[in-house]
């Protein structure tokens, strides 16, 4: 290797600044050809009052190194603070969250000494996308934004993923028996996806059941591939199951720049107390490795890593009486990693990582299909409140508001039909979702809204939000009603 490989290194809070530097000591003894901008993130910056946790000058060098090195950090309490990870991952790109799982038994205690399983999470989308909403006095809302493209993204990262690793079988996991169109699109797009690799096998599990696999039989799975806030739940499962939340690194990996992680918080209970386990972070820095071009230190420092294990030589979180040799803090561990330097295991598997491993992923998506789109009808969400709060007042009333034929069709409460010929036994809250169509559901026009708009606003009602309703290709494109 010529010349180092700049990276943007982040020490961060509680024990952040400890197993910062206890990996770096290990990178550094093992070979790495890396040069550090070390830049300041998390609760000091937060107080300055920048409210992303991250100073301009902190963009300017990811956009320059395109590599991340992240230690954990802290969020001070109280509101106005927006979440590091997430402004750090939209705002480059990151869509891929990779999150391996693996066993490291006997050495590491666990139930499931077959585990070896990888999460890709999608990244950008979701309810992570944190468009929040107070509606009424007792109604909140959050969006949930599912793409086609950000979905099949993600879906050919896991199967190009699953195609350089050697990986067999690539699982989706969704809710798309209730949430059919956003989480079915998710599904869709992976069947979609999937015909173009015959050779690596396919399922799919609702996410509820999928988790409780996780926590049953974690080795049944080979790579999971999900959405934001599912991937989320159940990368945390599995890293418990199979051992310790301590143990997990991440990548967040996008076109151009590239995340590495700890999947663990700051721990600010025991910071500076020489306890805490530098393993998640430094495995997300063998990803890093990995991802940078240089597999053979890689290789060093994961062999070396897991000989430590095998030798017993572990930090509190993992500790067992009758099997481990040692109990050391932070900095020691590190130590016996470097002793362990050109070592390899005995027990546990040899890491290797073949060539391909460093060859970037070409994500090329499909041409979007462009389609027929028909506007046939509106929701308006009202704000109404009254001591009955009897659903045939409201609508009785707005059936009064008729746009050139646009008319109340139904009247729904959380989801569920309240009129016309609703239940008296369903409770209702003071939000309230009346859905205008033609008859035959026929297209209408923005003009007729606007009118619709105006004559709910004189007949006395609060509109809070509308959401338009669309036909594509001549197929409706909004859910029904629960009762409907």
């Amino acid at each position: 290797m010529s010349s180092k490989r700049k990276i943007t290194v982040a020490y961060g809070d509680g024990i952040g600044p400890e197993i910062m530097k206890a990996t770096l000591g290990i990178l550094e003894a093992a070979g790495a050809q890396l040069e550090y901008e070390v830049i300041e993130i998390g609760e000091k910056v937060y107080l300055k009052g920048i409210s992303s946790g991250m100073e301009p000058g902190a963009f300017d060098s990811l956009r320059e190194t395109k590599i991340f090195l992240k230690s954990p950090i802290t969020t001070p309490q109280g509101g106005g603070f927006k979440s590091l990870n997430v402004t750090t991952r939209k705002s480059f790109g990151l869509f891929a969250n990779v999150r391996p799982c693996k066993a490291y038994s006997p050495f590491v205690k666990t139930h499931f000494p077959k585990t070896d399983l990888v999460i890709i999470r999608e990244n950008e989308e979701d309810l992570y996308a944190g468009i929040e909403h107070r509606q009424t006095q007792e109604v909140y809302q959050c969006l949930k934004l599912i793409s086609k493209p950000g979905s099949e993204k993600i879906i050919r990262y896991a199967f190009e993923y699953a195609k350089k690793y050697g990986r067999k079988n690539v699982t989706c996991m969704t809710k798309d028996n209730i949430m059919k169109l956003a989480d079915g699109l998710f599904h869709k797009t992976f069947l979609e996806v999937a015909k173009e690799y015959p050779n690596i096998q396919t399922d799919h599990k609702i996410i509820d059941i999928g988790t409780a696999l996780i926590a049953e039989r974690p080795e049944i799975f080979d790579v999971i591939v999900t959405l934001n806030l599912y991937g989320d739940i159940i990368s945390d499962v599995a890293a418990q199951v199979t051992g310790s939340v301590g143990l997990g690194g991440s990548a967040n990996v996008g076109e151009e720049v590239a995340m590495f992680e700890a999947i663990h918080g700051s721990a600010p209970d025991i910071a500076g107390m020489d306890m805490a386990n530098p393993s998640g972070l430094l495995n997300g820095a063998i990803m890093m490795l990995v991802h940078i071009g240089q597999p053979e230190i890689a290789e060093k420092i994961a062999n070396a890593w897991a000989k430590t294990l095998e030798d017993g030589i572990h930090t509190g979180d993992i500790y067992q009486e009758g099997l481990s040799s040692k109990k050391v803090g932070t900095q020691e561990f590190s130590r016996a990693v470097i002793e362990r330097l050109g070592q390899k295991p005995v027990n546990l598997a040899v890491t290797t990582f073949d060539e391909s491993a460093t060859e970037p992923m070409q994500i090329k998506l499909s041409p979007v299909k462009k389609s027929q789109k028909d506007l046939i009808g509106v929701d308006v969400f009202v704000d109404w409140d009254s001591d009955e709060r009897d659903p045939n007042v409201i609508g009785e009333k707005l059936r009064k508001a008729n746009a050139d034929g646009l008319e109340l069709q139904l009247i729904t409460n959380r989801g569920i039909k309240v009129f016309p010929g609703g239940m008296r036994e369903t409770f209702c809250t003071d939000h309230w979702r009346c859905r205008f169509q033609n008859a035959g559901q026929s297209v209408i026009s923005h003009a007729q809204i606007l009118d619709l708009l105006k004559q709910v606003q004189d007949l006395g009602f609060d509109f809070i939000k509308t959401e338009n309703l669309y036909a594509f290709d001549g197929v409706r494109a909004y859910s029904l009603a629960q009762g409907e």
